[in-house]
């Protein structure tokens, strides 16, 4: 009989590219594939997966509530919507809260919220809106979105795409003033560039953005999605430059790693340019998603899940620069999301993942030449120290090929 996988490839739209392992199990740190080999997670479902997998906490919420009441729609009031709500904003410092499914629906929220905010209150003449972005920015897969993307292969064959953005280079304060104009409605930024090889701004990047929009009357939007909920240290990436923006989006683990559950949160005057009947989601906001996240919230301060990455984050980010692997270009990131950028005439970032994989460790490319390692936040100095040991192993067993492989094409040809 066919496997999984092969149903998969046979029957499934090949729009991914995943590696050669078939997952059965997952619990804490750790995936266990259908022969019953065990790995270590060191992605965590793009960072999805920050509370470990199946956590009990939150299993045990999601079955009580599924139990009770999951889907009803927006159409009516439910005694979950309300203080998770509540419990998101002041998490956050935000004012209010708009509850979607996915990451890419709440980006697609605040660029709705962003444009009519310009509209209603800048006073931008009608249909004259414009967003900044940045190069190299990864924000979802919708066509409005990749219309803005800088990467060709996300815009190939998807156009014609909507006006109304302007990019410039990430980490470029001057050229983000440079191109607003008085339509310019919002500046989206990811604090650190995630898909991209995880980026990392020059400090004082954001803060000099922040002061930039204020000057200009233009809203400041951070793309919280993968950045936020912890995973850099903080309990959102831009608070380690002590900014407050006007609006943000999360997602991934705001799900607690069991449900896709996502938010547009923003200060009162640019949420209040929605009326009812302005924009929805059938899903966005269930009790059964609620209810989830606001238990995912309840663990991630209570158990000081932040401060957890910050610390473990040192171990891993150390540990990964005393390899001093050849192979290794640059190591960047924050808290537990790290890119390890590699110097392709050793391997892939592809090839590396493979490797990575023989040796139990689970992990994704990007972008050709980075391998990121983003586990989930409750894992342990024990399980960075193993983790450390396989990809020194990996790494070396890498570097001795490529040497043997540079020794074959050196040898003579014989006369």
């Amino acid at each position: 009989m066919a496997s999984a996988t092969e149903f998969e490839l046979q029957y499934g739209a090949h729009n991914y590219h995943p590696l050669a392992v078939e997952l059965t199990r997952g619990e804490g740190c750790y995936l266990w594939d259908t022969s019953g080999r065990r790995y270590l997670d060191m992605m965590s479902a793009y960072s999805a997966v920050s509370f470990g997998h199946s956590n009990p906490v939150l299993v045990n919420v999601l079955t009580r509530q599924a139990a009770r009441l999951a889907i009803t729609s927006r159409a009516f009031f439910t005694d979950q919507l309300g203080p998770f709500l509540k419990d998101l904003c002041e998490v956050t410092g935000m004012d209010r809260a708009l509850p979607m499914n996915t990451g890419a629906e709440a980006v697609e929220t605040a660029i709705k919220a962003a444009r009519k905010w310009a509209y209603k209150v800048k006073n931008v003449p009608e249909g004259r809106a414009e967003i900044v972005v940045c190069d190299g920015n990864f924000a979802g897969r919708t066509t409005t979105i990749v219309g803005f993307s800088s990467e060709a292969q996300y815009r190939d064959g998807f156009g014609p795409f909507a006006p109304g953005f302007r990019s410039v280079p990430f980490g470029d304060a001057q050229a983000l003033e440079a191109a607003i104009t008085p339509h310019t409605a919002a500046f989206l930024v990811e604090p650190i560039q995630g898909e991209a090889g995880i980026i990392v701004p020059r400090e004082g990047y954001l803060a000099e953005c922040a002061a930039i929009c204020r000057r200009h009357h233009v809203l400041l939007i951070c793309d919280e999605v993968q950045t936020g909920l912890g995973r850099t240290g903080k309990l959102l990436a831009s608070q380690h430059e002590g900014v407050r923006p006007d609006a943000i989006t999360l997602g991934k683990a705001l799900g607690g790693g069991l449900l896709p559950v996502s938010a547009f949160l923003a200060r009162a005057e640019v949420m209040e340019v929605f009326q009812p009947g302005d924009h929805g989601s059938t899903f966005g906001g269930n009790p059964l998603g609620a209810a989830v996240g606001r238990a995912a919230l309840k663990m991630l301060v209570d158990d000081r899940l932040a401060e957890r990455a910050a610390q473990m984050g040192a171990l891993l980010s150390e540990g990964l620069a005393q390899l001093e692997s050849p192979m290794i270009r640059d190591i960047r990131g924050k808290g537990l999301l790290w890119g390890v950028d590699l110097d392709p005439r050793y391997a892939s970032a592809r090839k590396t993942c493979e490797t990575l994989l023989r040796h139990g460790i689970l992990s994704k490319d990007t972008h050709e030449t980075v391998v990121r390692f983003a586990p989930p936040l409750v894992i342990t100095a024990e399980q960075i120290a193993s983790a450390l040991a396989a990809i020194g192993q990996a790494f070396g067993e890498l570097t001795r090929c490529a040497g043997d492989a540079r020794s074959v094409k050196a040898e003579p040809v014989a006369a």
